[in-house]
């Protein structure tokens, strides 16, 4: 338990061992579980009530911030690592309200089986006043957001929040920080890119000294952050190709090699990675900058390696601001390893260049082709003028 501001306590809890998220996301370096209990003259208000794990340390920290009564408890996201501990809160503090949206309180009677009268329902830009102190909701991205006008706080949930458990309350370390803050909207925020440039504008008016999400540490110079996600939610791309591929028998792997020498000689930027082993963070890192995608793959049963068509599925799912892609790979008897990744990349609005597909392990021709598409690549990234 620490003070933010007075009688604005941090009440949640790190959670240092964690390593996968949904059972799907890399957590490198952990998470933290944030929640907030604000105190005001007349009411108090807990925002957030953090992961069912965690709720022990939740609870332990109220009762050291003085949380004698509870009179609200602001549900900003209905899923587990936010609301799950509501239950164990409604258990001790039974005369606590829970605080939310419509969608969020279907999400909370389904998932908690939360009585519906325990609810008050908010719409965007309401206020509640808990007495010296106002709490200003705001439909943000999948979610709300809360604004403490007084002590110009803005909880925004999801929004900014970075997997990071650190001893840490405010951010110390930019650099780390951003790295995490990156890795997290690019695996969980990417894919609401229009909702986010809405969303900027949208909090554009508040006087905000302080963001303090619901994962990672917390924004006290709030410009960094914002400033982060005007960037990578904005069209602009940068002179870098990701490169994600396998190769089973080093056909394909003699083709990146030579593939990566050819932008590497054009003054192109490469993230290669060789999915067998890739922390799948990392590669949609990659995705949030990167101006062409190029896929590498032999070909397994007439079709793409399953984990190259997971990494094409992976991209389409995050919908990244990528302009170009094109397929790399090898076949022995046939198939049809393009067609079946490029059907599968729908919502990419990318250009799709000429892709190099060698029979076998590659050879002369193969790899002349190879220098063509590393032409080709930049003469498009030329004409967007990312080339220095």
């Amino acid at each position: 338990m620490r003070m933010l501001k007075p009688n604005v306590y941090a009440v949640g809890a790190n959670d240092w061992d964690r390593r996968l998220f949904d059972s799907l996301i890399p957590l490198p370096d952990g998470t933290s579980y944030n929640a907030y209990l604000v105190k005001g003259s007349d009411k108090t208000a807990l925002l957030d009530a953090v992961d069912p794990t965690k709720s022990d340390v939740l609870i332990e920290n109220l009762v050291k911030a003085g949380a004698d009564r509870l009179d609200y408890v602001v549900a900003h996201h209905g899923e587990q690592d936010h609301s799950g501990g509501i239950p164990d809160i409604l258990t001790l503090w039974p005369d606590a309200k829970v605080v939310t949206n419509s969608k969020c309180k279907g999400m909370l009677v389904n998932l908690l089986n939360i009585s519906e009268d325990k609810f008050i329902t908010v719409n965007d830009g309401q206020t509640l006043s808990l007495g010296d102190k106002t709490l200003q909701f705001i439909y943000i991205p999948e979610t709300m957001g809360t604004y403490l006008q007084e002590d110009k706080i803005l909880f925004p949930c999801d929004f900014f929040g970075s997997h990071l458990a650190t001893s840490n309350l405010f951010v110390d370390d930019e650099a780390v920080v951003y790295e995490a803050a990156k890795r997290y909207y690019a695996e969980i925020m990417m894919p609401f890119r229009s909702a986010i440039k809405n969303n900027l504008e949208k909090i554009k008016p508040l006087d905000i000294e302080i963001i303090a999400s619901s994962h990672g540490p917390i924004y006290d110079k709030p410009e960094f952050i914002i400033n982060a996600y005007k960037d990578w939610v904005s069209d602009r791309v940068k002179n870098e190709v990701a490169l994600p591929y396998i190769s089973m028998h080093g056909s394909v792997r003699k083709m990146v090699e030579h593939f990566v020498e050819a932008l590497i000689e054009r003054d192109i930027t490469v993230k290669q990675f060789d999915l067998t082993q890739t922390d799948i963070g990392k590669l949609a890192m990659s995705l949030v900058d990167a101006a062409t995608i190029v896929l590498g793959s032999p070909t397994v049963l007439t079709g793409a390696h399953p984990k190259v068509a997971y990494a094409a599925i992976l991209a389409n799912a995050l919908r990244p601001k990528t302009k170009f892609t094109s397929i790399i790979g090898s076949y022995g008897w046939g198939g049809k390893m393009v067609e079946q990744i490029a059907g599968l990349i729908p919502n990419l609005k990318v250009e799709i260049l000429e892709p190099v597909v060698a029979k076998g392990y590659p050879k002369e021709d193969d790899f002349t082709a190879l220098d063509k598409l590393a032409d080709g690549i930049l003469t498009k990234h030329k004409e967007l003028g990312i080339v220095k």
